[in-house]
């Protein structure tokens, strides 16, 4: 069981899509305490009760956004799917529950309303905590299910498209002096590296790569009609007709290449792009 805990599970810091996250459930949150009333809401007089409903809204709503926007943009090397595991999910979803409590509790206690001590909240986090672990255990299951599901029909589909050009691409270093030419065709993969980008290639059965003095958005509008070679991450460009084999887990996908001895990452809002090419 400790073992699982350890194993990698996908930290969503999409902000986009938080953002959406965010006012459905706040919105979702407004909706079910105004229709059902729980919490001694029922009691309230209707103008007391429509300025409960809504600051509970608007607290949830700040909750969310402080958690899942605002501290990921802070800590973006705390926050981040490189390290993140199933362990670091459970504690970071019964915090955030945690603060929304903390919050309702405050507002109460501000309107004069006691409904809970502050005892509760710790309850209602620890009850909490049992189907938030299910949850977590299931997703990571599914996760990792439909990626080794997916990684495997990549796979026979990359072995059938096979496309290999022989222009000769030129990257201009901003120094003048690691300037690099070289086929398209033998490009493996571009690495974004600090202020250069790092560049492998296939030279007979060896793997070569140079630095080059030059941004990544520059390499990337260098190969921008190079349909086979695409953005994968934001620190990558990869060919896929030199990838030698796909890799599904629950964070997502891995590209390995033949005598490179570490996998390119592929984020998830990239993932439908590398089905699409491939």
């Amino acid at each position: 069981m400790l073992d699982f805990l350890h194993k990698p599970y996908p930290f969503n810091n999409d902000l986009k899509h938080n953002t959406k996250i965010i006012f459905f459930i706040s919105v979702g949150v407004f909706g079910f305490l105004f229709l059902f009333q729980p919490l001694q809401i029922n009691e309230l007089a209707t103008r007391d009760k429509y300025f409960l409903v809504i600051g509970l809204g608007v607290i949830t709503f700040l909750s969310l956004s402080l958690n899942l926007l605002i501290l990921p943009s802070l800590f973006p090397k705390i926050l981040s799917g490189n390290s993140w595991n199933v362990k670091k999910e459970i504690l970071w979803d019964i915090w955030i529950l945690f603060t929304v409590c903390v919050g309702y509790f405050l507002y109460y206690k501000a309107l004069g309303i006691m409904v809970f001590g502050f005892e509760m909240i710790i309850t209602m986090v620890l009850i909490a905590t049992v189907p938030i672990s299910v949850l977590i255990v299931l997703n990571r299951n599914r996760l990792l299910r439909s990626y080794l599901n997916s990684a495997r029909e990549l796979n026979i589909k990359l072995k059938e498209h096979k496309s290999l050009p022989d222009k000769l691409v030129h990257f201009i270093s901003d120094y003048q002096k690691d300037n690099l030419s070289i086929k398209v065709s033998l490009i493996l993969f571009v690495r974004s590296a600090n202020n250069y980008i790092e560049v492998f290639w296939k030279e007979g059965h060896a793997v070569k790569s140079q630095l080059v003095r030059c941004s990544l958005t520059k390499a990337e509008d260098i190969l921008k009609d190079d349909k086979f070679i695409f953005k994968c991450h934001r620190s990558y460009l990869a060919n896929i007709n030199h990838i030698d084999k796909i890799e599904g887990s629950s964070q997502g996908y891995r590209l390995f290449f033949e005598s490179v001895d570490f996998p390119v990452p592929v984020s998830k809002n990239y993932a439908d792009k590398l089905k699409d090419l491939i």
